[in-house]
């Protein structure tokens, strides 16, 4: 069936060849057959190629995630515990994190070792002679004396710290004791020295060394520094007089 077209075809165009000078064949797949004259010339115009009906989906790798750069804290200016209070330490702190610091300590155990050995010698308690009982210790002017561990205090800077103590770890407690004398009287004449001298009760300070934690620091959260504390009520002499 084929072949008999394409016979039937050659012989139209064979004679429209001779009634026209110019005859053009197309038989598809681009071939084409040009008639000029008589005489037959072949061209190829290749056909484009279908484009397909759909485009591959192109792969989406969402942007990665970052997480934001940890921001760093210090410990408030004013702790709670000492909102309500005068003194330069605190004996009692609801806020103060035991279970950190144990387990700090625990990380560090070595390095804390040696450092809390550095000031473990100096601990008032073990360190200064005194008498057996408070009540044995007179002095010029009134004062009171007590034995502290604070938990949270200001130091020289002052800056609030958290003071390493009534930590146990590994069945050691680790404390930090230190003797203080406040002036009951401070600034007033010494109520035992004689009228005739010029004196005042004084209040005396020593500066005193405590293993502190700083939760803030990464590395190694603990350190020594220095705190002033009352150490004693003394008794400042001035001139004679005669004017009594």
């Amino acid at each position: 069936m084929a072949i008999q077209a394409l016979t039937f075809s050659l012989l139209v165009a064979a004679t429209a060849a001779t009634s026209s000078s110019h005859v053009m064949i197309s038989f598809g797949n681009g071939k084409t057959v040009e008639y000029s004259n008589g005489h037959a010339s072949t061209s190829y115009h290749p056909q484009p190629k279908a484009q397909p009906s759909y485009r591959p989906a192109t792969s989406h790798h969402p942007a990665p995630s970052y997480k934001s750069a940890p921001s760093y804290h210090s410990e408030p200016e004013v702790p709670a515990c000492a909102e309500l209070t005068n003194s330069t330490w605190c004996l009692e702190d609801g806020e103060y994190p035991e279970y950190e610091i144990k387990h700090a300590i625990q990380y560090h155990l070595d390095k804390f070792n040696a450092l809390y050995a550095d000031v473990a010698d100096l601990n008032t308690e073990l360190s200064v002679e005194r008498p057996d009982t408070l009540e044995e210790e007179t002095y010029l002017c009134p004062s009171e004396t007590s034995y502290i561990r604070p938990l949270r205090a200001q130091n020289t800077e002052g800056r609030w710290r958290l003071v390493i103590n009534e930590i146990n770890v590994h069945y050691k407690t680790f404390t930090q004791t230190a003797r203080i004398e406040e002036c009951l009287a401070a600034g007033e004449e010494c109520p035992k020295v004689p009228i005739c001298y010029e004196s005042t009760c004084l209040q005396k300070s020593v500066y005193q060394r405590f293993v502190v934690y700083d939760p803030y620091d990464q590395y190694f959260p603990f350190a020594i520094e220095s705190f002033k504390l009352p150490a004693s009520c003394a008794c400042l002499l001035g001139a004679y007089t005669i004017d009594h």
